[in-house]
């Protein structure tokens, strides 16, 4: 990669993220922590306001303006495929709102990228085995109330077909076993718990925030499940 392929993808790496640190751009871009700080001057001295906040890293300031992204042919069939993956594993909401993402990635291509988007399309096929077909509408709202830490109010059947009511604190989504996973603070239980979205009779967000102050990370608990990823 050439250094001004390199600064405009620092500069779409700033505008995607609150915060980034040297190390993350570092990683991402396979050059030194040396160089990093050159690049990011570079960036400043065109007049993009690029600042640093310890010990988060860096960050664009509020207000600033970047113009549409353009896509090139190899990143426009990444998300092509992607669409397939979505179909599989994702469910009602997240299929939707893929859709619509993508949709708005298509409207800046140029004419013959939609023409040859379109082409490779018929030429991606995914074979869905029958217990991957999700046709709730949770992943969404779920993911939404994990962002704003707002509890979830749900009705529950476990594998006795025995109904309750919870209201929980998430702190993520895991796929395991063939399904997606709410892990949450269950107040019921008082403890955290594991709940299978195909199980979740009903579910909304209550717009409250968490009573908890603290939560264990979600890797801590993936390490206790009894599954081989």
């Amino acid at each position: 990669m050439n250094r001004i392929d390199r600064l405009f993808g620092i500069l779409t790496l700033l505008q995607s993220r609150k915060y980034i640190s040297a190390d993350k751009i570092s990683e991402r871009f396979s050059i030194s922590i040396r160089t990093v700080y050159r690049d990011v001057k570079a960036l400043q001295e065109q007049g993009i306001p690029v600042a640093f906040e310890q010990p988060k890293g860096y960050f664009l300031v509020q207000g600033y303006f970047l113009p549409p992204v353009s896509f090139n042919m190899e990143e426009a069939n990444a998300l092509l495929l992607v669409e397939s993956l979505v179909t599989g594993f994702a469910d009602n909401s997240i299929r939707s709102h893929y859709a619509s993402a993508l949709t708005k990635v298509k409207a800046v291509l140029k004419t013959s990228q939609k023409e040859k988007l379109e082409m490779m399309n018929q030429h991606i096929r995914l074979q869905i085995p029958e217990r991957l077909t999700f046709n709730y509408e949770y992943l969404s709202l779920i993911q939404n109330a994990i962002a704003e830490k707002n509890m979830l109010q749900l009705q529950y059947k476990n594998a006795k077909d025995e109904s309750s009511n919870r209201e929980v604190e998430p702190i993520g989504l895991i796929f395991y076993a063939f399904s997606w996973h709410l892990i949450a603070w269950c107040h019921f239980r008082n403890q955290y718990r594991d709940f299978s979205l195909t199980r979740i009779i009903c579910l909304r967000n209550l717009e409250k925030p968490f009573l908890k102050t603290e939560h264990m990370p979600l890797n801590d608990y993936m390490s206790m499940l009894p599954v081989n990823f």
